[in-house]
């Protein structure tokens, strides 16, 4: 990558760009809300299941200037989306200082292995066991989606709803190939403990992105 280009990406000025979309929430909390997703590429975390490897490597991604997303963000929709990969792998307060000068209600979806950084109006965190959140983002947190692949993700949901505030919405969400396996265990988990909510891909069952 050149310099003057790599210089602005690490500023935020630019970003990895995989995809831009407009669809309907399809999990947690906002679900069934038009919105603007915005994917950045770019992820470390690694998890097995992730159903958008592709994102995972920034460098097939080009790099974009946020003035041109946030042209087309504005566009469509007054809520906005960005997800990854892994979205704090960059520096986001460019990006969120821009959207939010147009009015913008601004959501994340992020791991939280990575600082914090951007003006968030929803902040949807989904830890994951391979790298655990930065202890910051706990509190912060509106939204807590924990993936449930095994049994043992149920213990793992626990532990991290110790660490976010009350106020937090806690949710268990099927992994998608497993969930056949794994919605018993999650509708007999809420059922015993009603502090959690079931999450569902409603997107993956009305097949849009």
């Amino acid at each position: 990558m050149r310099e003057d280009i790599q210089k602005q990406v690490d500023a935020g000025l630019m970003l990895p760009l995989m995809e831009e979309f407009y669809t309907i929430q399809g999990e947690g909390y906002h679900k069934g809300t038009a919105a603007y997703f915005i994917r950045i590429g770019g992820c470390d975390v690694g998890c097995h299941w992730c159903d958008v490897k592709e994102s995972w490597n920034p460098a097939i991604h080009p790099p974009t200037d946020i003035k041109s997303i946030v042209e087309n963000a504005v566009k469509y929709s007054k809520t906005i989306v960005i997800t990854g990969g892994e979205p704090l792998t960059w520096d986001m307060r460019p990006l969120t200082s821009r959207l939010k000068e147009e009015g913008l209600d601004i959501h994340i979806e992020t791991s939280g292995a990575y600082p914090l950084t951007g003006s968030w109006d929803w902040i949807c965190l989904s830890p994951k066991k391979i790298k655990l959140p930065k202890p910051e983002i706990y509190p912060k947190a509106d939204e807590l989606k924990v993936i449930v692949y095994n049994k043992d993700d149920l213990r793992f949901a626990e532990e991290q709803a110790a660490n976010v505030s009350e106020n937090c919405i806690l949710y268990l969400q099927p992994e998608w190939s497993k969930r056949d396996k794994v919605m018993p265990l999650i509708v007999d988990y809420v059922m015993k403990n009603p502090k959690w909510k079931v999450s569902l891909q409603t997107h993956k069952y009305l097949n849009i992105p």
